[in-house]
This record gives C-alpha cells, sequence and structure tokens, in this order.
C-alpha cells in the first residue's frame, strides 16, 4: 500500500492581504486566511451558503510568492498539508490551533480579472 499522506485541497478567496514577517535574515513566513463557500438547499428549498475560514502559512519563497502575488478578494486555489499544534497564551493559558501549511498555490481567474479582460 502507498504511503498514506496529509494533503489539503483548498479552493476560495484570500479575507485579508498576506501578514507576512521576515524571521530571520531572507527568511519569510506569511500568514492568510482563505474563505471557502458551500452551498445546499434546506428543507424549505432554500439556497443556504455556509462558509468556512480557514487559517494558512506560507514559508520561505512559497511566502515570498505569496506576498507579491495575492490580496485580499483574490481567488486561489491551494495545497498543503493540516498541522495542529498548541502555545501558551498571554494570560497562560493553553491554546490548540489547525492551521494549513501552505506548499503551493494557483492564482483563478476572478470577477476583478473577467470584468478587466471584457
Amino acid at each position: 500500500m502507498n504511503t498514506l499522506k496529509n494533503k489539503v485541497h483548498l479552493v476560495g478567496n484570500l479575507g485579508f492581504d498576506p501578514e507576512v514577517r521576515e524571521i530571520a535574515k531572507g527568511r519569510k513566513v506569511a500568514r492568510l486566511s482563505v474563505a471557502t463557500n458551500e452551498s445546499y438547499k434546506n428543507a424549505s428549498g432554500e439556497r443556504i451558503t455556509d462558509t468556512q475560514w480557514h487559517t494558512v502559512v506560507a514559508w520561505g519563497q512559497t511566502a515570498e510568492m505569496a506576498e507579491r502575488l495575492l490580496r485580499k478578494g483574490t481567488p486561489v486555489m491551494l495545497e498543503g498539508r493540516l498541522v495542529h499544534r498548541s502555545y501558551e497564551a498571554k494570560d497562560g493559558s493553553k491554546r490548540y490551533i489547525t492551521e494549513v501549511v501552505m506548499s503551493n498555490f494557483q492564482l483563478l481567474p476572478g470577477k476583478r480579472e473577467e470584468a478587466a479582460a471584457a
């Protein structure tokens, strides 16, 4: 059997411009928020849209590319892996977080680009 992998694919829109920090000389990390939508009809026949927000981080060259190419509202398809971690908050409590560590991404055509092409 092939090795099982931790792999995530998301297709959505950026919630804000990438927040990029340099953590060491030449080493960058970017934090993003990506919204995905799922639509369905409820029992009354009304269309319901469920939006999920995903925290995404990118390191190194991927972070640099995100900084150059991605902006709030950009439609994007990304690939990465899920990471669960914990940290101690300023108040001393233990917090848990799940993030997608992005390995690559692709820009998707969106309403802005389609309007500019027309």
